[in-house]
């Protein structure tokens, strides 16, 4: 989507993990790096999830990567994200800030829940258009693990297609198609449409937007009201 001596920015598909481990040998970062054998230096500026699609900001240079950490850190890059969520929330607009705790299972998964001793997340929540499913843009403002999805599940509204998170039953008939006009969608529908932030070397402003991929095109056209 976008490069430069100092960025690469791509569109990350679903499925596929940032990094190597936990049980994924290969990812976004060791395939770049493979195919790239000149590159002197590729590190990941941020993480999405497996299952989140969207935009992606690696560094090529170490001074743009310690710079874009400290743009995160600081609330200085502009995250915006889609996704369809079930049900209908009141209102238009809200803000979710409760604190997320990071924690293992007994069976080693890693996952998150809303804790009070956890650390603090802000997460910000416009309705683009509501319905038994809704369509939602959401403002990261912290970049918590599984931030929005556990947020958005703790609000009563969990992602379609969250395996982790999600309604497991409704999921299941979405994959077989029984849902919304025999269509089959078996993914997360959380997708990083948007970034805006200043470049770490130039100070110029960059603003990014990656289309949603096909899946989620026709599932939200699926899902449009009857004229």
């Amino acid at each position: 989507m976008y490069e430069d001596p100092q960025l690469l920015v791509i569109d990350k598909p679903a499925g596929v993990a940032v990094h190597g481990g936990s049980g994924v040998s290969f990812g976004v970062i060791e395939s770049l790096r493979a195919a790239r054998p000149q590159a002197k230096l590729l590190e990941l500026a941020h993480r999405l999830d497996r299952d989140t699609s969207g935009l992606l900001i690696l560094a090529k240079k170490r001074t743009a990567l310690v710079e874009l950490h400290r743009m995160m850190r600081d609330g200085e890059v502009e995250k915006t994200y889609m996704a369809i969520v079930k049900g209908a929330p009141e209102k238009d607009a809200f803000e979710m800030r409760e604190a997320l705790h990071k924690h293992v299972t007994s069976s080693g998964e890693r996952r998150v829940s809303v804790h009070e001793d956890g650390k603090a997340a802000l997460t910000r929540v416009r309705v683009v258009r509501r319905g038994e499913f809704s369509l939602l843009e959401v403002r990261l403002l912290t970049g918590r693990t599984h931030q929005i999805r556990v947020h958005l599940a703790h609000a009563g509204h969990p992602i379609v297609g969250d395996e982790k998170y999600g309604d497991f039953a409704l999921n299941r008939a979405l994959a077989r198609g029984q849902r919304v006009a025999s269509l089959r969608f078996d993914r997360m529908f959380l997708h990083a449409r948007r970034l805006r932030f200043m470049h770490p070397a130039s100070g110029e402003p960059i603003e990014l937007e990656a289309p949603l991929p096909a899946t989620c095109e026709a599932l939200l056209a699926a899902l449009e009201p009857a004229a």
